[in-house]
């Protein structure tokens, strides 16, 4: 097993560029080489928003192939779901052949096994897992509440090394940063500020695919201890994260990508392109100085 993993920093859980209904990766490609130069630590591949259940098992792997030969060296998580056991270690296992640097892992979704059901679920996919896991704590995707009881029963594993937090209790997120255990990064992009400042140590952003340099320069500067210059550029994001998921996500990156040239804005069903009137408004967000 890996040793003492650094999740720290700006994570980009890539969008999956489509074109006439294929998975694009010479528009992945120019993507990731694109946001590797703005001050990223890494990347995140088939999370939420790259719409992994629209994608088959191939195409993941082709997916993170593209990533993992267009990162220039940095770090790639992959990201993985399902609720059938023997199904998902299987694909542990085959992910297991891939130089990555973490898997990201959510809760069974749809059934909603017991504290005692999810224990069991995220041991066993570390056990059989050859890299470090990332629990991803999303009740609302998922239908399940992960306790800060099971959380910090999961820290003492020794293949679970941090969290993605979307669990929405600002004093679980406090308690697991206290305890130590796990490195706690912000899956709520509205919450990067107010995690790092209880001392997390980073966040998957999917708005960070816009005004990247920004995000990476706000984790810097808290890094850093400069916490009032932090907080002076952090100012106008939240406007901007407010307007990325003003419909479901992936739709309005995407369309801002197109904008910017590097992609085609092409989502798959039941995913729906982003509407005129917020990709508008997301467009004067990003063209003001």
């Amino acid at each position: 097993m890996p040793n003492s993993p650094d999740f720290t920093g700006l994570w980009i859980p890539l969008i999956t560029p489509f074109h006439h209904g294929a998975v694009d990766h010479p528009a992945l490609t120019r993507l990731v080489k694109h946001l590797a130069k703005e001050g990223v630590t890494g990347f995140v591949v088939c999370g939420s928003t790259g719409e992994p259940a629209a994608l088959d098992k191939t195409e993941q792997l082709a997916v993170l192939d593209t990533v993992l030969q267009a990162s220039d060296g940095l770090p790639v998580v992959m990201g993985l779901s399902g609720y059938h056991m023997e199904q998902t270690l299987a694909w542990v296992k085959t992910l297991n052949q891939h130089p990555i640097a973490a898997l990201l892992v959510p809760a069974p979704h749809y059934i909603r096994p017991s504290q005692a059901g999810l224990q069991y679920w995220f041991t066993a996919l570390a056990d059989a897992a050859t890299q470090p896991l990332i629990i991803y704590d999303i009740p609302y995707r998922t239908g399940s509440q992960l306790t800060l009881e099971t959380l910090l029963t999961l820290a003492a594993h020794p293949n679970i090394r941090a969290i993605k937090d979307c669990g929405g209790d600002a004093a679980k997120t406090q308690a697991l940063i206290t305890d130590g255990h796990l490195q706690v990064l912000s899956g709520e992009d509205a919450q990067i500020l107010a995690t790092l400042s209880m001392g997390g140590a980073g966040a998957i952003a999917a708005s960070a695919h816009l005004k990247t340099a920004q995000f990476a320069q706000v984790l810097d500067l808290m890094r850093q201890g400069e916490r009032l210059q932090a907080q002076q550029l952090w100012g106008p994001l939240p406007a901007l994260v407010q307007a990325v998921f003003a419909e479901p996500n992936p739709a309005l990156i995407k369309a801002a990508l197109a904008h910017q040239g590097l992609i085609h804005n092409e989502l798959r069903l039941p995913m729906m392109p982003a509407s005129a009137t917020a990709e508008q408004r997301l467009l004067a967000l990003l063209n003001e100085a």
